[in-house]
């Protein structure tokens, strides 16, 4: 059984007015045919299918010309979780459709958790997989709001939510998969930020709930599952140290923080015949899951843990992924390594035993459109900008000016290297211009090098408050408050009536 990991694609997004829709379509293609490539079995998407509750009729047609390619392929399964971009409806609107092409789509919490339980079974019926599709959980779906309670009882009645929520879908899964006397793996997605998980600034990572507080720690997630596939982060990562509990990260780059990252996707696959040894009963043997070498004990940052047979290659100190190709191991059910959260639930091998052993391997994703940040004085920036002329790239380009000298033509100095797009078709374009020299510390002090575009909503009420000479010590609480009305724009689903 193999299953193929993914989330965030966030089909629509802009980047600096730039429209992407060449991008997510490559990006689809290479998908589709990855799929028939390691004869991908289920196919599940983490959330955040689309950047905007309200797609364009492009990025919908785009989503669906997808599922249709992928319905007609050997990928026998697709399950779709919402996250917290989508609209709950807009993607439930045709699960019925999409139902009877083996599509399973998750919008909301469920009224009967239930509802979120799937058997996946194989050609002949038998049940191959259960997964608990678990979808962005919304503040209203699962805290009852009190009069009186403040920013400490919301977080602490938000993540006993969460934990709660999580507990009882796998409680019925089990139960499921004991009914049906298969030792099956058992799969949870879910869209959240657990804590320690690690962004990159101008990666577009909305804040969930309101305040910084409410960060899932990995032990909500109960000792039972097999795998657990997440979204929200777009940084490929570890939950916990875990091999078996993942972010898969975004497949394309969604900002310039992101422009050097490597993206990729979460291979799982399961033999059902080995507990505990590597096998190629699944089509994938030792070699193809990046077991980690000899010399890998040489290196003091990485430790190596022996396990039922099975050893997993792990960072000692941080759960980012060494990037696709690089050693990130295999191991059973979910196991920890050498350092676990103290907070997570770990499966002892008495306990993992009669669990089928599961393999994880990250498939690197190409580079569709190369992004480019360059951050310096005004000589790093032409000696750059003339090396990608030269080059003859394609990339897309963000230039950050932050030498000491007052350039007031930046735009016309940097034109004059990159002509703008309309005398520039076939090589690169800067996007994004910031002269850091010039701009003044509030909106009323802006420079004409600085558009609101380059300001997020919370840079923009800062700069407000600022502006505003509002005393420090009443800041806070502002903020609080602002952040709620962010929270509840965008949480409300126009698309709901």
């Amino acid at each position: 059984m193999r299953i193929l990991h993914t989330s965030d694609w966030h089909l629509g997004r802009t980047l600096y007015g730039r429209k992407r829709y060449e991008e997510f379509t490559a990006f689809l293609d290479w998908l589709t045919a990855t799929i028939e490539q390691e004869a991908v079995d289920a196919l599940l998407v983490a959330g955040d299918v689309f950047d905007t509750s309200a797609p364009s009729h492009r990025a919908q047609e785009i989503y669906y010309r997808f599922l249709c390619r992928v319905a007609t392929s050997l990928c026998r399964h697709v399950v779709v979780v919402a996250g917290n971009h989508d609209s709950p409806t807009f993607l439930e609107a045709p699960k019925e459709l999409l139902r009877a092409m083996d599509v399973h789509v998750i919008g909301s919490a469920a009224e009967d958790p239930a509802d979120e339980v799937l058997v996946l079974r194989d050609p002949a019926g038998t049940p191959e997989l259960i997964v608990c599709a678990v979808p962005y959980l919304r503040d209203r779906d699962i805290r009852r709001v009190e009069t009186g309670e403040d920013s400490a009882d919301k977080a602490r009645k938000l993540l006993d939510g969460i934990r709660d929520h999580y507990a009882t879908v796998t409680a019925l899964a089990e139960a499921r998969r004991a009914e049906l006397g298969a030792n099956i793996p058992l799969v949870a997605m879910g869209h959240l930020f657990t804590a320690g998980g690690q962004t990159l600034e101008g990666d577009g990572v909305r804040e969930l709930y309101v305040g910084s507080l409410v960060q899932v720690s990995a032990g909500i997630f109960p000792d039972s599952l097999d795998y657990l596939a997440l979204g929200h982060l777009h940084v490929p990562q570890r939950v916990g140290g875990a091999e078996t509990r993942r972010y898969s990260g975004s497949p394309l780059p969604m900002g310039f923080g992101e422009a050097k990252q490597e993206k990729s996707l979460c291979l799982v696959a399961w033999d059902r015949d080995k507990g505990d040894t590597a096998s190629t009963a699944t089509g994938i043997d030792a070699s193809a899951i990046d077991t980690p070498g000899a010399s890998a004990n040489a290196d003091k940052n990485v430790a190596t843990w022996h396990g039922d047979g099975v050893g997993t290659t792990l960072s000692s100190n941080s759960d980012a992924d060494p990037g696709p190709g690089k050693p990130v191991g295999y191991g059973r059910g979910s196991a920890q390594g050498p350092n676990p959260d103290p907070g997570l639930h770990g499966n002892t091998a008495k306990s993992q035993r009669d669990k089928p052993a599961t393999y994880v391997r990250l498939i690197p994703i190409p580079v569709f459109q190369p992004l480019e940040h360059i951050q310096g004085d005004w000589e790093r920036l032409a000696e750059r900008l003339q090396a990608l002329v030269a080059a003859k790239s394609p990339a897309w380009i963000e230039v950050i000016y932050e030498g000491e000298a007052v350039i007031d033509d930046l735009r016309e100095r940097l034109e004059a290297i990159i002509p703008p797009p309309g005398e520039n078709a076939s090589g690169p374009e800067i996007l994004r211009v910031r002269n850091n020299r010039l701009i003044q510390g509030v909106l009323g002090g802006m420079h004409d090098e600085e558009s609101l575009g380059d300001l997020d909503e919370q840079e923009v009420f800062t700069r407000c408050l600022e502006t505003h000479q509002v005393p420090v010590e009443q800041r806070q609480e502002l903020l609080r408050a602002y952040q709620e009305i962010l929270v509840t724009i965008h949480h409300d689903d126009p698309l709901a009536e």
